[in-house]
């Protein structure tokens, strides 16, 4: 019975995958581009713009690229060496039940980003293509047919699990990267001006360490869950560096699209800048596809940490948090954002954990005979009081000041645990 099982458990859920599990290089950089294919990252590219001049804004890109990718990176590289998921890393590193509460943490906060992610293709197309008026206290039973469709196909690609996810970025990433250029190109012609010329123009009240600050935080709690999808690179170098490269190219791209958009049609997305060109059914292909790459991976994240949680079985949690995601993803959307910019600080805190034990300890991973424990508190304390100052700290870059505080509060507890 036991080998049934493993022969169709392709996602491997509770153990390290095995080389024959293993992806090809360009699956796993669609996989990884998609993850990063995120609209909520053209809002911060509207804000760089609004902040920054061009110059400032590719230094910003590449100072926060850099941070990002050295984090993402250094996940990415232990997902593909070890194949286990941020769960099963965090069985070891939080102990069995301590593992708890990253899993939490990032089901939690996928799930919402998950809805917030339906609402963003619905309601968009409910006023554009259906004339229909949609306000907070009001949404056409026409909205939430698209949210409920919307959700149920991206709860299917994550429901069938790291196949499903490779096809949809198979065909989402080239179709958003080339339709989303050609448009921010054509946007950039037929401007009164240039691309540097209007970056010039305004207040530019924002440091290029905010602004960097701005990028890292854009996808950083996202990026927490790299193992998830890196552990089926062919080794470690490929998962670090596809990751990189992914993150670095993803993010940039979005930024542009958010900043192109706000620069010459006054939005935040592509899908606005396609609507003023005309390309009515290409913007609408290019936000449902965008989006999508991201949820089916949120969901994916999602389905595996509750099943750390529950015991059940991924694919059943997949449908419960796609349920949840869908039901909810309207009041989300208007609600609950904010609060999601507040979650996002309390994930990089879980990462630097992972990142710390697994390099302290690599030989004991990769032989996998780490200490069995029910709960590393200093690992678990660590994160609640990073979390809390990530949130609370407005000095310097929030999600790096809850690494920082995280980082020396679990260290401390190795030394005392070595002692």
């Amino acid at each position: 019975m036991g080998t049934s099982k493993s022969r169709v458990d392709y996602d491997y859920t509770a153990g390290k995958v095995a080389q024959t599990g293993r992806k090809s290089n360009l699956s796993m950089f669609m996989v990884m581009l998609g993850f990063t294919f995120f609209s909520a990252s053209m809002w911060v590219g509207q804000q760089l713009a609004a902040g920054l001049d061009f110059r400032g804004f590719v230094w910003a890109l590449l100072l926060g690229g850099l941070i990002l990718g050295a984090y993402t990176g250094a996940l990415g590289y232990i997902g593909a060496e070890s194949g286990l998921t941020l769960d099963m890393l965090a069985r070891r590193s939080f102990g069995e039940k301590g593992s708890w509460l990253p899993s939490a943490m990032i089901s939690f906060t996928q799930v919402g980003w998950f809805g917030v992610g339906l609402a963003m293709f619905a309601i968009p197309v409910a006023k554009e293509l259906m004339g229909l008026e949609v306000t907070p206290d009001h949404m056409p039973t026409a909205g939430y047919i698209l949210v409920a469709v919307a959700g149920v196909l991206m709860t299917a690609s994550a429901y069938f699990g790291i196949k499903s996810l490779t096809v949809v970025s198979y065909i989402a990433v080239p179709l958003v990267a080339i339709l989303g250029t050609i448009a921010m190109i054509l946007a950039v012609k037929r401007g009164d001006a240039g691309l540097v010329e209007q970056f010039s123009r305004g207040t530019k009240d924002l440091s290029v360490i905010a602004g960097a600050g701005l990028v890292i935080g854009s996808f950083v709690s996202g990026g927490t869950a790299t193992p998830n999808f890196t552990r089926f690179a062919k080794n470690a170098k490929v998962g670090l560096w596809v990751t990189v490269i992914a993150f670095f190219v993803g993010n940039s791209l979005m930024f542009l699209f958010g900043a192109v958009s706000s620069i010459y049609v006054g939005g935040n997305d592509i899908f606005e800048v396609m609507l003023h060109l005309n390309l009515f059914y290409f913007a609408i292909l290019v936000l449902g596809l965008n989006i999508w790459t991201t949820n089916d991976n949120a969901l994916y994240s999602a389905g595996l940490g509750l099943s750390n949680i529950t015991g059940l079985s991924k694919k059943t949690m997949v449908l419960v948090s796609g349920l949840v995601g869908t039901v909810a993803a309207v009041w989300l959307y208007w609600n609950f954002c904010d609060w999601l910019n507040v979650l996002n600080c309390t994930l990089p805190p879980v990462g630097i954990v992972l990142i710390l034990s697994y390099f302290m300890n690599r030989k004991a991973y990769l032989a996998d005979n780490m200490p069995s424990r029910q709960v590393n508190w200093f690992a678990v304390g660590g994160v609640i009081l990073g979390a809390v100052v990530a949130n609370l700290v407005k000095w310097g870059i929030p999600s790096i000041n809850g690494m920082v505080v995280t980082a020396i509060c679990f260290l401390a507890g190795e030394v005392i645990r070595k002692k």
